[in-house]
């Protein structure tokens, strides 16, 4: 019987990817709220900075997970 986690990084590759590409745009968009135009959106920057970082995170261990479990596929 194959693991949880297994099955989740082979049949769902594509959900890591989905996660990180998130985490990307999250960590772009916040950027350009941290210029001096954007000033009120500043509270909104910093969320989507550590939203994004997470998501990033995420992604990276899921491409981890993906390398280790199934490393010829």
């Amino acid at each position: 019987m194959p693991s949880p986690i297994r099955t989740l990084v082979h049949d769902f590759r594509w959900i890591h990817l989905a996660v990180g590409l998130s985490g990307n745009t999250l960590f772009f968009v916040g950027s350009i709220l941290f210029l001096p135009t954007f000033e009120p959106w500043k509270t909104l920057a910093v969320w989507m900075f550590i939203v994004g970082s997470a998501l990033m995170l995420l992604g990276s261990l899921g491409e981890l997970l993906k390398q280790t479990l199934a490393p010829n596929e």
